[in-house]
């Protein structure tokens, strides 16, 4: 009897234990399901959220349609000095310039290749200013500092290709004068008129080429953030540094085409110049000599101080706080300085110089006299 109550007794507990198994196992299930509906639920909660910050995020890039260029705004003191000293180096540049232009197109001693370059060099000095130097000056008053997404990005490639182009044309030119020193005798047969045309048009060719590629990648960034650009005007580094998506690829573009739009250049020119040192160094009379260097000292003069700050600016992967002031000794104050250069220190450009002041001189006296007899 015994055995039977504790056999019961053992059954019934058996039995307990598995409906209490069966209800835990079910309520496990219960919350498994509730779990796992509650990560569905937060899981779309976040995809939502996610979608909303993306059509926010898309909504803001399209703000940017303008920016404003900062320029020397920090400088409120100097705005006026600035200003005075800009559209002076301005005018400057463009007089002298065209003075060259002007001579080299109607002086008959000046038709050569050297000064066919010149003349060319003067074209994408005046036209390299222009680009840069009249949208500073109307900061500089305060009058206009925001300037169009697409007027920023085509100020950025014209300003760029013109760039590229100098530094080519500086190449050529140093060609030039390894030729005439090296081989003098058939300078003129190679030197010809068609060939003088190509090397003309070849470097505008190769800067609108090369610029063409960091600008692309530049415009594709996103520009959703802060639209303030820390220069005077739009340029590589400092569009990349206000892009609010990742520049990585756009900084490794615009270092790689920096090195063949100045590095390689440069390059050239140092082989032709130490060439050209070389030749002269052979040459025995202190007056052959000088006479050799004296032609191609100033293109010398001008490629360095060209060099020196475009190389520092573009090669570096990120810009810094001190770029636009390097920008304004190659935007402005080379550009100012070559004209002077070209003039001060070329015998033939001072004859031409002189020769036109006097035939000028003379037609005055000229009308004058006719003026004199016919009253």
């Amino acid at each position: 009897m015994v055995d039977v109550v504790w056999r019961n007794k053992e059954a019934t507990m058996t039995h307990k234990k598995c409906y209490l198994r069966g209800v835990v196992g079910m309520m496990k299930r219960y919350l498994k399901r509730r779990m796992s509906a509650g990560l569905l639920v937060r899981a779309g909660q976040e995809q939502v959220m996610r979608f909303q910050l993306y059509k926010t995020h898309e909504f803001n890039e399209t703000l940017a349609t303008e920016f404003v260029l900062l320029a020397f705004s920090n400088l409120q003191s100097l705005q006026v000095l600035l200003f005075i000293f800009i559209l002076l180096a301005l005018i400057s540049c463009v007089v002298g310039n065209s003075t060259i232009l002007f001579l080299v197109t109607h002086e008959r001693s000046l038709h050569m290749p050297m000064y066919f370059f010149i003349s060319n060099f003067a074209v994408l000095e005046i036209v390299f200013v222009s680009i840069t130097v009249p949208k500073l000056l109307a900061n500089l008053l305060e009058a206009s500092r925001t300037i169009s997404f697409i007027g920023c990005f085509a100020q950025l490639y014209a300003f760029n290709s013109l760039g590229v182009g100098e530094c080519y044309l500086l190449a050529i030119m140093a060609f030039d004068r390894d030729l005439a020193i090296n081989n003098p005798l058939r300078y003129s047969s190679i030197m010809n008129k068609s060939l003088c045309i190509e090397l003309a048009a070849a470097p505008w060719v190769i800067g609108f080429v090369i610029a063409a590629i960091p600008t692309i990648f530049t415009a594709q960034l996103k520009f959703c953030g802060s639209n303030k650009v820390n220069h005077f005007f739009c340029d590589l580094a400092p569009m990349q540094n206000i892009a609010c998506s990742n520049p990585v690829v756009s900084y490794l573009v615009t270092s790689s085409t920096a090195v063949f739009a100045t590095v390689v250049p440069f390059l050239i020119i140092l082989g032709f110049y130490i060439h050209i040192i070389a030749t002269i160094s052979k040459i025995k009379s202190t007056v052959g000599k000088q006479k050799a260097f004296s032609t191609c000292s100033s293109h010398l003069i001008v490629a360095c101080l060209f060099y020196c700050s475009a190389i520092v600016v573009y090669v570096r992967p990120k810009g810094s706080q001190h770029d636009k002031f390097l920008a304004l000794i190659y935007t402005v104050i080379i550009p100012l300085l070559n004209p002077f250069i070209y003039t001060l220190r070329n015998k033939d450009v001072k004859a031409a110089l002189r020769k036109s002041q006097v035939l000028r001189v003379l037609g005055q006296i000229r009308i004058s006299h006719v003026e004199q007899d016919h009253c």
